[in-house]
Parts: structure tokens; C-alpha cells; sequence
């Protein structure tokens, strides 16, 4: 009887007081580690510069009013929130106008774009983007010659127009910080009576700059 009792005292004893573990056996718990989240980069945490150069094509009237030329220009593209990056592009083009034997001077034109490119993950590389531009131009001239006023003349002096674009833009080539791409852009100026329209086909070179 006595050896139940103290049997029966071991076992309550064991269910209420916890286990003396030895150093080998012990059993080290530490908070858990917290979910490291993965957001997307802050906004102008990555910036990159570019310059660009390639060839506009215009359409409808302005097929008939001038040429194709040449441009070059230097670019800004920053992260902005997720999949969308910012970029802000200036462009220079000598234009030349279709004379039909009136010796009429080139236009300077100057190109300023700010626009927005989304980089979907399912056809990345490629971005496509759209924004607004602000085009001003004004006559290689100086004052010396009369040409031709009116009707199938030119302007003499500045003007300047807006609009908006839609631009696709493949990076092909990485090298360290340096990216090559190629952008097509698509552009409409709001003139009146008529709009202006124009396709923009440039390569670029691009490098990071933090």
C-alpha cells in the first residue's frame, strides 16, 4: 500500500513539474525571424541618362509638306512606382520641306517629350509608353531673302505646337551599367485645321547613373 502511495506521488510529481533537460538535449527557441517583404523600389531610386539618334517619318499632309530627316537627342528615365518608369527626352531634327523648285531654308526643330513607360512582365523586355510633347520650330532664316508667302509658302519665324505620343521601347543589348534599345514612337501634333502626324524610329544608348 505504502509503495502505491509513493509510486502515485512520482507520477503527480512528473505531471506537474517540467523536465530538467541537459545542455545537449535543450531546446533553444528564439522569435521568429520577420517575413522580410519585398516592395517595389521608391520612386527616383534609379535613374538612368541616354542619348538617341534615328530618322522621322511623316504621314498624311505632312508627307506632302516635308522630308525625312535625321534627329539625335538625350534622354532621362527614372523608376517611378511598380512597373511604371518616368523619362523626360529632348530631340533636335533639321527638317527639310518639300520646295518644288522654290529654294525654301530648313526648320530647326526642338522636341520635348515627358511620358510614362509600363513594363509588363509578360512581354518583357519591352515597355510601352505614352505621354505628352511640346514641339517648337523655327525657320532656318535670315531675313535676307523674300520667299515665297501664302499658300504653299513656309513659316518665318516660330511656332510652336503640343500633342501626344505612344512609344514602344526594346532594350536588345547589356553590358555593366549600359543598355542598347531601340524605340519606335508614334506622335500627333494637335494643329489645326488638320492634325500633324509623325513615326519616330531611333536607337539609343543608355547608362545608369545610380
Amino acid at each position: 500500500m505504502k509503495l502505491k502511495l509513493i509510486l502515485s506521488a512520482i507520477v503527480l510529481c512528473l505531471a506537474t513539474v517540467p523536465f530538467a533537460q541537459t545542455a545537449d538535449s535543450a531546446v533553444v527557441q528564439t522569435p521568429a525571424d520577420p517575413v522580410k517583404a519585398n516592395p517595389a523600389d521608391s520612386a527616383f531610386s534609379k535613374a538612368y541618362v541616354s542619348i538617341e539618334g534615328g530618322e522621322m517619318y511623316p504621314f498624311g499632309d505632312l508627307q506632302d509638306a516635308v522630308e525625312n530627316s535625321f534627329y539625335g537627342g538625350v534622354g532621362l528615365r527614372y523608376n517611378y512606382w511598380d512597373d511604371f518608369d518616368g523619362f523626360v527626352h529632348f530631340n533636335y531634327a533639321y527638317v527639310k520641306v518639300r520646295a518644288e523648285g522654290i529654294p525654301f531654308p530648313g526648320v530647326h526643330q526642338f522636341v520635348g517629350r515627358l511620358g510614362l513607360d509600363w513594363r509588363w512582365k509578360r512581354i518583357r523586355p519591352l515597355a510601352v509608353g505614352a505621354g505628352f510633347t511640346c514641339n517648337w520650330t523655327r525657320a532656318d532664316y535670315d531675313g535676307e531673302e523674300d520667299y515665297l508667302k501664302g499658300r504653299g509658302g513656309m513659316l518665318l519665324d516660330n511656332e510652336t505646337e503640343f500633342g501626344w505620343f505612344a512609344r514602344v521601347n526594346m532594350p536588345f543589348l547589356y553590358f555593366k551599367n549600359f543598355t542598347a534599345g531601340l524605340n519606335v514612337l508614334w506622335e500627333q501634333l494637335w494643329t489645326l485645321p488638320e492634325r500633324s502626324n509623325m513615326l519616330t524610329v531611333g536607337f539609343y544608348i543608355e547608362r545608369r547613373v545610380w
